[in-house]
């Protein structure tokens, strides 16, 4: 996907996704995997307890709960990506349509001092 299309599916109204595009404009990296797009509802759950390790952990999120909300409406495949902050400082994880489309879904999760997430 080319950086001009995400930043177009990233130019919502969302808290979230408004901070990825904001990453994206200042030069972030992003990544969007092709391998094998699953149902949008089968990732709800996998994330909502990444959303809770996260909390545990005291981590700052953006736009997790929605996200997860979104996942479960919906049943339809759907493709993942990243976009990583250049100074390290934010991860986002962003849901899109499996044709490359529409965004679903995006949040947030700040890495203390830009160390790996666990």
């Amino acid at each position: 996907m080319e950086r001009h299309e995400l930043m177009r599916l990233l130019a919502g109204d969302g808290a979230a996704s408004k901070a990825a595009l904001a990453a994206l404009t200042a030069g972030a990296d992003y990544d969007v995997w092709e391998a094998g797009a699953r149902p949008s509802d089968s990732h709800a759950g996998t994330f909502a307890i990444r959303h809770r390790c996260m909390q545990r952990k005291g981590a700052e999120t953006l736009g997790w709960e929605r996200a997860v909300e979104l996942l479960r409406e919906r049943a339809e495949p759907i493709r993942i990506g990243q976009v990583k902050a250049s100074d390290g400082s934010w991860i986002y994880t962003f849901f899109i349509t499996e044709d490359g489309g529409d965004l679903i879904a995006c949040a947030g999760v700040r890495r203390p001092d830009g160390a790996p997430p666990e």
